[in-house]
């Protein structure tokens, strides 16, 4: 399938036929815990509103792993090996425009770390993360260096694949094209992504230790989130650019 002309299920049509940057991502956790908004409030841009469903604001943490990133032009070489990324996101709008907020991202890849983290702006952390499948489980260790984050845990898909359906509360939390960040001086980024609709199944999910809520002052532990996973997606990207507010 022609990915980049499948955009029937979009909120928004496609920026332009010009993307720079194609990467698959596998093996997608998906977590995610309702929070009140004004607990968010003090660490989302003030020009960003906070995207609710149903008055509700929601956290999420997103593990995957990176199969590889492939420029445009080179689109059979991938630029790095494959690696693990676990980020904590939340959900934003702008004029109306949902997207994603990456809250912290955590990375164990140079070049994300390095080149990415400059390009678009992300606050990208150095990592220790690794995913591991055992039978029908997968496995997951992330130690953000310099700092007390941590998350370990596992999660076991329930067999049977479904889309969910638009205005269900799976849907709003994951069929998101476009993300949100700031250079902390006042400006705002929009960078544009383009997938087919995520193919999500349910699991089961044992956290084991999580702090990667601790730096937003947030304690979740006594709920348990909402746990999907998904064998992935390959997306598009385009060049970030800055909003006029």
């Amino acid at each position: 399938m022609d990915i980049l002309n499948a955009a029937d299920h979009r909120p928004y049509p496609l920026p332009s036929k010009r993307w720079i940057m194609r990467q698959v991502w596998n093996n997608v956790l998906f977590l995610h815990w309702p929070v009140p908004p004004e607990r968010l409030r003090p660490f989302i841009p003030s020009a960003l509103e906070i995207d609710m469903y149903e008055r509700t604001a929601w956290i999420g943490i997103v593990a995957f792993q990176m199969k590889g990133i492939y420029f445009r032009g080179l689109q059979s070489i991938s630029v790095v090996p494959p690696f693990a990324e676990m980020n904590v996101r939340t959900y934003v709008t702008n004029n109306g425009k949902p997207g994603v907020f990456f809250m912290t991202l955590d990375v164990n890849d140079w070049a994300s770390l390095n080149i990415a983290k400059r390009w678009y702006r992300l606050p990208y952390s150095p990592a220790a993360i690794t995913i591991l499948k055992s039978g029908e489980t997968f496995y997951y260790k992330n130690n953000r260096k310099r700092s007390s984050a941590e998350f370990y845990g596992n999660c076991t898909p329930v067999p049977g694949e479904y889309f969910p359906e638009e205005g269900t509360l799976d849907h709003w939390l994951t069929e998101r094209y476009c993300f949100y960040t700031t250079d902390n001086k006042y400006n705002i980024y929009c960078g544009e992504i383009h997938h087919l609709p995520w193919p999500l199944q349910k699991a089961e999910i044992t956290i084991d230790r999580n702090t990667l809520f601790s730096q937003f002052h947030l304690d979740l532990s006594h709920l348990q989130p909402i746990a999907n996973y998904s064998k992935g997606v390959e997306s598009f990207m385009w060049n970030c650019k800055k909003l006029q507010l």
